[in-house]
């Protein structure tokens, strides 16, 4: 039997950075067919305050990395968020998905009840059990920056929509 706690992450993060690195390749192609800057998609925000897409990509990828990891046991792969082209968020894109096709369904055996802590040590820290770090922070934490992104390029005339959004399932 496969674990709860797998199919309803890694499956899950996988579909939509499957789908997010294809909506990156339809704006990248809009920007070259049209003559526009790549900047000009990748710096572009909905409101001044945001960060700008490329951290949106960076910050969900992060999230998937970063949630399947600490609730597969194992230590979560860093990334130095150097990405500055198209190219760069599809490669860290591709290096998220084969870290989440790295783990097995067996390593997340009990970790519905495997306490998650972040930021140890500090005023910040929070304690979880691994459904809820799941259910209620590391999902909505990711769909959040998965949904800006979509909505960030669709703002900028990518012509995309919920099949794009949802990617293959």
């Amino acid at each position: 039997m496969t674990s709860r706690m797998y199919i309803q992450s890694v499956p899950v993060f996988k579909q939509m950075l499957s789908a997010m690195t294809a909506v990156l390749a339809k704006a990248e192609a809009h920007a070259t067919a049209h003559a526009i800057s790549p900047d000009a998609y990748l710096q572009a925000r909905l409101f001044p305050d945001m960060f700008p897409l490329l951290k949106q990509v960076q910050i969900a990828a992060d999230f998937a990395r970063g949630v399947c990891a600490r609730l597969a046991g194992v230590a979560v792969p860093a990334n130095e968020g150097q990405e500055k082209s198209f190219a760069d968020l599809t490669a860290m894109l591709e290096e998220s998905l084969s870290f989440l096709d790295s783990l097995q369904a067996g390593q997340f055996e009990g970790s519905e009840e495997r306490e998650i802590v972040l930021r140890p040590g500090t005023p910040k820290e929070k304690k979880f059990g691994g459904q809820a770090y799941l259910a209620h922070y590391g999902l909505p934490q990711f769909f959040f920056h998965v949904t800006t992104v979509y909505a960030i390029l669709r703002h900028n005339g990518i012509q995309i929509g919920k099949k794009d959004y949802m990617g293959a399932y």
